[in-house]
Formats: structure tokens, sequence, C-alpha cells
């Protein structure tokens, strides 16, 4: 019988923080390992919040790995830098993310149509053979066939694993998940293998591992964001009752809501758009209305009485 497959919780810049990653694990756990957004070199530094991200001492899951972005070897070995120092034995290396401001720098798959850029910022795992490197990429920027281009020199360097997003970067997140670039890429890489795209349910999973037997396990971003309980449903095979789903997500709310008003210092103004955040994407599972009043919040006050009203609705879902 198939091993369950590991499940990873993607890295989201602004939602899967210190906060959210620590809420969910307390309220709805699943989740094998758990990934900080990336930490990028900004102007010769690190910006104070990813810095904070980062602090073990404020990091509660049972597992979480940083990721770092570069461009360049000098740069990655400065984030590298900063992760040991926070006693991190891990790493991940970012070649996936889309956003053209930054792949146009040849930061994430915006690197990967140069191969020899590719080689020279992987030195930095052979450099530091105390770190166990993972990668995380995408089929290529513009063209699927890039990954294979970077096949060998993926497979040479030592890696717990790569997680593959199964688009091009230029897509961003915008049409369906490329399932024969996937394969092509899964039927010649020699590294336990994660995938990544467009998981939304457990009957994903399960197809998925049909599909490709030798999966190492999927990482969930968006998916988990909208249905927290995803992870958990998959393990336990299960899904949760109505009733118990809506407890677990006031309790998740509680927590996150708790957790930025002890650490914002911006007042009811950040405080109230740091939340509206949170229902971005669970709206889709809630009544029309109910998303409007909570979204339309005008100041903290209206909207801790719009999730009380939700929340409190029998009929509300």
């Amino acid at each position: 019988m198939q091993q369950p497959l590991s499940i990873q919780f993607a890295p989201l810049q602004g939602y899967t923080e210190t906060v959210y990653r620590n809420a969910h694990e307390a309220v709805f756990g699943g989740a094998d390992i758990y990934y900080t957004p990336f930490v990028k070199v900004e102007k010769e530094t690190f910006r104070p919040k990813d810095v904070r991200d980062i602090s073990p001492e404020k990091n509660r899951v049972s597992r979480l790995i940083p990721q770092l972005i570069a461009p360049t070897p000098e740069k990655a070995e400065a984030v590298l830098g900063l992760f040991i120092e926070k006693g991190y034995r891990e790493a991940d290396l970012n070649l996936g993310c889309p956003f053209p401001l930054l792949a146009k720098r040849h930061n994430g798959s915006g690197i990967l149509p140069y191969p020899d850029e590719v080689r020279e910022l992987l030195r930095i795992i052979r450099r530091h053979p105390e770190i166990n490197f993972s990668v995380k990429m995408r089929l290529g920027w513009e063209d699927p066939k890039e990954c294979l281009a970077l096949a060998d020199l993926l497979n040479e360097v030592p890696l717990r694993q790569i997680t593959m997003h199964a688009r091009i970067g230029m897509q961003q997140y915008k049409g369906k998940p490329d399932m024969e670039g996937f394969r092509t890429f899964y039927e010649v890489c020699r590294h336990p293998l994660v995938y990544n795209g467009d998981i939304t349910d457990t009957a994903d999973i399960r197809h998925l591992s049909t599909l490709f037997p030798h999966l190492a396990g999927v990482m969930i971003g968006r998916g988990l964001l909208a249905r927290p309980a995803l992870a958990l449903e998959y393990k336990e095979n299960r899904t949760l009752g109505e009733d118990e789903y809506w407890e677990r997500m006031k309790a998740l709310h509680t927590a996150v809501f708790e957790g930025y008003a002890s650490q914002l210092e911006g007042g009811d103004a950040q405080l109230l758009n740091k939340m509206k955040t949170f229902w971005e994407y669970p709206s889709a599972g809630i009544d029309r209305k109910a998303a409007k009043s909570i979204r339309k919040s005008t100041s903290l006050s209206k909207y801790e009485q719009a999730v009380s009203t939700f929340f409190n609705q029998p009929l509300h879902r």
C-alpha cells in the first residue's frame, strides 16, 4: 500500500507569515512542513519584517524551512548566512517566483532560461554541506522545456527534494497546470519530487498519487488558505462536518486576530487591513452578503461585528 504523501504548506507573501502558520498548525494541522515566504537582499540588507518572520523564538510549528531568493551566489550566500545565524539547517532555494519585477532581474523563475547562471547559483549547495537544501521551481519562464535543460545540473547536486509548480513563470497563476510538462520532468528527476499547483481538495491529492506513484509529496498554498482543513482531511481520511469545520475556522480567526493584535504597531487601521486578507481565499466558501459585510468594514469595530454575526448565524454558509 502506498504511503500517504507528505503535505507541505507553500509560502505566500503577505499570507503565510508567523502568526498564520502558528495558528494553522495549532487549530488544523496536517501539514508536515511549513515554508517561510522568501527572504532576499534588498538594498544591501534585509527587510526587518523578513528577519522577524524567520525568528525561531516566534515560530512554534513543528518543522519550518526558510526560503531564499537570489539572482547571484553572493546574494544567496548573504541570505543563507542569516539562516545559519538563526540556527536553521535546512533551506529552500526559490527558482519559481513568477512575479515580473523580480523575474526580469533573474530572480525565481526568471533565472530558468540561463543554465550558466543556475549552475553558479547551485554552487552554494556544495559549499554548505551542513545545510539540507531543497529547490522550488517552475517548468520554465517561457518554455516548459527549460527545466529539462537544467535536469542534469539539478540531479548532480545533493537535494532533499525538488518542488515543481506545473506552470511556466509567464503564466503566473493563470491557465491550467501543464501535467504533461510535469510528467516529463518527473521521469528524468532523480531527487524526491513534490508537486505544486491547483490542489483544492483531497481528491486532487489522491489523483496525483495515482498519476505519479513515485511522487514524494504535494505542496499546497492557495488551496490550504481556501480550505485550511485540507491537509488534516487528507491525513485523517475524512471530511470535517460543517459544524466542526466552522468551529475550527472561528478558532483559527481568533488566533490570527490575537496574534496580529499583539504584534502590529500601526493601530486599528493596520490590524483591520491585515485581517481582511484572512478572508480573501476562504471567502469563496461563505455567504456573499457576509463576505461583503466583512470586506467593506470601514473600522475595526465594524469588522468585529461583521465577523461575529457571520460565525453566530446558523445559516450563514
